[in-house]
């Protein structure tokens, strides 16, 4: 079987509401790309609902799903950053982070009403938000001669590539991205040209 070489994020961001007893569960879905651009969303929502009892998040980041945290802050552990993290992981999703603010309303919901309340808000605003699928790409850097071009590009042509930060000289450079699933085979065609240098750069 073929390792999975597609993830799922967010295009655009998504809101859920949930009541319960008075209190009230604001819940906002957005992309996010590093733990730096959570504490940035997270700031301006603490700014935007100064006035919340808690702020409670989950998130997932990178392709390999590596980087991930949920925080009650505040309400009882388990209760509120779990569920949120559960809807992510139902989803199947990554580069996303939900926060959950809620305004208490004077009645205690209890552990199972509180993991309810917030597992609702996050997966609402997650159904309204639009995901995208997108494929993980490796990238790689071509160093040839320029007698090398036409056989070069041939195997872009053939292999439906396109190439990136190019310098066309008597010594040629690009970058070219491809699919996780068909690099090894793609990078071993470049290789078996007599000349052509072909080096691994990242994943993304």
């Amino acid at each position: 079987m073929i390792n999975e070489d597609t993830y799922k994020e967010l295009s655009g961001n998504g809101e859920g509401l949930y009541k319960e007893k008075g209190s009230k569960f604001i819940a906002h879905a957005f992309s996010v790309y590093s733990e730096e651009d959570v504490k940035e969303e997270l700031e301006n929502m603490k700014k935007r609902y100064h006035d919340a009892r808690h702020h409670c998040y989950a998130y997932m980041i990178g392709t390999e799903k590596s980087v991930f945290r949920a925080n009650d802050d505040g309400e009882p552990s388990g209760t509120a950053g779990k569920p949120i993290l559960n809807q992510i992981l139902s989803k199947e999703l990554t580069n996303v982070c939900v926060v959950v603010i809620r305004y208490f309303g004077g009645t205690k919901l209890g552990v199972s009403g509180l993991i309810t309340a917030y597992k609702t808000a996050a997966r609402e605003a997650l159904e309204n938000a639009t995901i995208v699928e997108k494929t993980i790409n490796k990238i790689f850097a071509l160093h040839f001669d320029y007698p090398l071009m036409n056989e070069v590009m041939r195997i872009m042509k053939e292999e439906n590539l396109e190439q990136h930060n190019s310098k066309f000289e008597l010594d040629c450079y690009f970058e070219i991205q491809v699919r996780k699933n068909d690099a090894d085979r793609i990078f071993e065609k470049f290789q078996n040209l007599y000349g052509l240098n072909i080096k691994y750069l990242e994943i993304r």
